[in-house]
């Protein structure tokens, strides 16, 4: 009896790692994005660059001959948080639209782990892969706000405009909730399903890092726009004043300050950014 016990919970755990890693994937199928931009009429790229020994994979659409803007989206998250934007006809027309799913999400290396730095590193060797030559603006939501600034100051003369959406910068706002810390841990990591093990991981790990890019904040030197809701309860308001007083010599800082509004602008205040950024990005 103790015997057939003991298999049963085997049997549970196995069905249950199953589930962790094939659930809350928080991502679009090949066959779900192809209808997608069908309906719409579309032209699009679904594609996949390796770097050393990583995957990292994008959707493009938009005039490959234009100006770029790179969409990075927040934790967790894929490619298609910014899917609106990736088929709207103004936008397609202007520029070549870019959307990769960060490492560790969507379809770049699902699962795996990494912190700001090595992320930063591994998307800007992604977009040399991809350059077309022209202007090149960064649009980054939560985590990728933080990202798309360590991005510019690693290769400050490849990059026009960043434009900071709902931004995690400042370290003292930034506390992380102590539960994380156990489900970063074997075996309690690979109990976490989906996206969300990558996630609890990259935010568990983003103090430490923004401590880090403190220091350099000062030589961010990129045009730059923050979009930031006053209400936000997930990355507080205050990381705009400490971005306008760290941001010190960026060529031009704008600031919209949307009154009342919470985290997630990228949806909830899509017309917008979308008008912010055609007015703004030349």
């Amino acid at each position: 009896m103790k015997f057939k016990k003991r298999y049963v919970v085997y049997l549970v755990l196995l069905s249950y790692l199953l589930f962790a890693h094939s659930c809350m994937t928080m991502r679009t199928s090949s066959k779900k994005t192809k209808a997608y931009f069908e309906n719409s009429k579309t032209a699009y790229k679904d594609g996949i660059v390796e770097i050393d020994s990583n995957t990292l994979h994008y959707i493009q659409t938009g005039n490959t001959d234009a100006q770029s803007l790179v969409f990075i989206h927040g934790s967790p998250g894929s490619w298609d948080a910014w899917k609106a934007y990736l088929k709207d006809s103004l936008l397609t027309k202007k520029y070549r639209l870019i959307a990769p799913d960060r490492p560790g999400f969507g379809f770049s290396d699902f699962r795996k782990s990494i912190n700001l730095d090595n992320q930063a590193m591994l998307l800007n060797q992604f977009l040399t892969q991809i350059d077309n030559g022209k202007p090149v603006t960064l649009i980054g939501h939560s985590y990728g706000g933080p990202l798309i600034v360590k991005m510019a100051l690693e290769a400050p003369k490849s990059y026009q405009n960043l434009m900071i959406l709902a931004g995690a910068l400042d370290p003292k706002a930034e506390k992380p909730e102590k539960w994380r810390k156990p489900l970063t841990w074997f075996p309690l990591k690979y109990l976490v399903p989906g996206a969300l093990k990558p996630s609890n991981d990259e935010l568990w790990m983003l103090k430490k890092d923004l401590i880090a890019l403190q220091s350099d904040l000062k030589y961010l030197s990129e045009n730059v726009t923050i979009i930031h809701g006053t209400n936000d309860n997930l990355v507080p308001y205050e990381n705009v004043e400490f971005m306008k007083s760290s941001f010190s010599n960026v060529n031009e800082l704008n600031i919209i300050t949307l009154e009342n509004e919470k985290h997630f602008i990228v949806w909830d205040q899509e017309k917008l950014i979308k008008e912010t950024i055609t007015t703004w990005v030349d």
